[in-house]
């Protein structure tokens, strides 16, 4: 029970690594705040920990890229659960296309929710985390952010900015018992990657060296340690869950 005790906030929790990040969390005793675009999303994957957990959790619906909607939320956050511990930047969504073809629109609603959603909530718990001293900050980015990927300009952009702001708010509250830590997935079997035809899928697996995708639960794992006591002088660090696929 590594948590207990602590509030966990998770962005996009209503399905996928989002899901399974707000359930190992509460495995272990953490309190959560489940977000998702959708309500619907948000209550389901809230119902799955009480279920398990016995009213650990409490839903909200969200826009993540709307910045005066997130700071009504995060106050409205602190007076349900009293403080945040742990916050999660999970929320992302992908528009794919060559970057010829890409529409502003395409552009700027991936780099919105990808990017600026996460600033959102960073700016809006950093001040109660430097208040009481102590927090963990865990933003989800991806290889195609290490990497690059073709088709994904939007995506791509959005997480190798996601793993700088993780560098730069790590330098900025490590001074304040705040950890800042990025965690990038490689190909994970979720909703996302289940629609990929077989021979894109066959094509992926070759190039990762163990042979296989990733779980959702891998990624939750990586989280979970690093925002446990035994990641607190780890900091600005980008952790690759992905096979070896970038190694």
């Amino acid at each position: 029970m590594r948590f207990a005790n602590q509030v966990a906030v998770v962005t996009g929790a209503g399905r996928g690594i989002g899901n399974s990040i707000a359930l190992r969390l509460a495995s272990e005793g953490a309190r959560v705040a489940v977000l998702s675009r959708t309500e619907s999303n948000a209550n389901r994957t809230a119902e799955e920990i009480n279920a398990r957990y016995a009213g650990l959790a409490k839903p909200y619906a969200i826009d993540v890229a709307d910045h005066a909607a997130v700071k009504a939320l995060a106050e409205t956050i602190l007076t349900d659960f009293s403080r945040v511990d742990i916050l999660v930047n999970n929320a992302g969504l992908t528009r794919d296309g060559l970057s010829m073809r890409m529409s502003e629109a395409d552009w700027d609603i991936v780099i919105d929710t990808n990017l600026k959603g996460a600033f959102n909530f960073i700016q809006a718990f950093e001040r109660p985390m430097i208040k009481q001293r102590s927090g963990r900050i865990i933003n989800i980015a991806s290889v195609a952010g290490l990497m690059g990927n073709a088709g994904q300009a939007n995506y791509a952009a959005s997480k190798a900015g996601l793993i700088g702001l993780t560098k730069t708010i790590a330098r900025e509250l490590a001074t304040r018992g705040i950890t800042v830590n990025a965690v990038a997935p490689g190909f994970i079997t979720t909703d996302m990657t289940d629609v990929l035809p077989d021979q894109i899928k066959t094509g992926v697996t070759a190039q990762i060296p163990m042979g296989r995708f990733g779980t959702p639960e891998d990624i939750a794992a990586a989280v979970a340690f690093l925002a446990s006591a035994e990641a607190q002088y780890i900091t600005g660090q980008c952790l690759t869950v992905d096979g070896g696929m970038v190694m």
